[in-house]
């Protein structure tokens, strides 16, 4: 065998070339590492089924009133009894899962949408808006939250939609600080320079230059703010103050169930409350596996 011959049996016996892993597939690595986040995004699939098709899985009519079998226990053709005016409450708490985990991700949009819009003025924006914007903030999250919360909604009539919007514009601020902080730094890069000497509008340099650099943030935000918006609601309608009583949500279900479970009646309130703590824990585990997976 010749030299040359030899040399090209040793190049055909090269190691490959190794490709680095894609930013997804790094990211998938990561996150597969948190099992408790891999677990709570399995739970919230399942609440988004749960969300989607509850009431064709719901055996009975949530709002069915029988006072002949009014505070049954589990069983007895009620898996998960009956509450004190007879209604199923597995039934209740499947349209309920329905009903407050769609308020909960409106809720969060709205925030969503609003705290982007003003923090892409603010970190974008000329110095006088910033100025404005951020005393905004600043007074926002100066406030008392929650009370506003229960003050508006006591001026308000009772109603899904006015738990929305109320909920939304007063959870703007988080999105709208992270925005605006890495907007501050990102529009100095040479690539917003040079789309801005390539003709590029503010709007266009903002949307496809700018906000792609904190999504990875604002996804997390907003998955960590999902199970504020579903104690809010769960707390508003316990109050009385947020979704009609005579709608199936998992807070009306506690207001139910708070006089009953006195009486030995633990399955009214049991299982709402287990539903309102599984789904903030998954949101808040989820949040927080993302959050290590990017940033970790």
């Amino acid at each position: 065998m010749t030299t040359r011959e030899v040399s090209g049996a040793a190049v055909g016996r090269a190691l490959p070339v190794t490709r680095y892993p894609s930013p997804v597939t790094r990211f998938w690595w990561r996150f597969r590492q948190h099992r408790l986040a891999v677990a709570a995004l399995g739970v919230i699939g399942v609440l988004a089924l749960v969300a989607a098709f509850g009431p064709l899985l719901a055996p009975y009519d949530p709002q069915y009133i029988d006072l002949l079998r009014k505070s049954q226990p589990p069983g007895d053709g009620h898996l998960l009894g009956t509450d004190r005016l007879g209604r199923d409450v597995l039934s209740r708490l499947l349209y309920g899962a329905q009903l407050s985990l769609v308020v909960a991700a409106l809720a969060t949009a709205i925030a969503a949408t609003a705290g982007i819009s003003l923090g892409a003025l603010a970190g974008y924006g000329p110095p006088w808006l910033d100025n404005a914007v951020t005393r905004l903030i600043d007074v926002a999250l100066a406030l008392p939250t929650f009370f506003i919360l229960v003050t508006v909604q006591a001026i308000l009539p009772p109603n899904w939609l006015n738990v929305v919007v109320i909920v939304g514009l007063t959870t703007w601020m988080g999105p709208a600080r992270i925005v605006r902080g890495n907007l501050l730094s990102l529009k100095r890069r040479d690539f917003v320079d040079a789309a801005r000497l390539a003709g590029a509008t503010p709007l266009r340099i903002v949307v496809r230059h700018l906000l792609p650099g904190v999504s990875s943030q604002i996804i997390v935000f907003l998955t960590l703010g999902l199970a504020d918006a579903v104690l809010i609601e769960a707390a508003l309608s316990f109050l009385g103050l947020g979704i009609p009583p005579y709608q199936a949500s998992w807070g009306n279900m506690l207001i139910d169930g708070q006089v009953s479970i006195l009486s030995g009646q633990w399955w009214i309130t049991l299982f709402p409350g287990l539903a309102i703590l599984i789904a903030s824990l998954a949101f808040n585990l989820f949040g927080d596996g993302l959050q290590e997976s990017l940033y970790g």
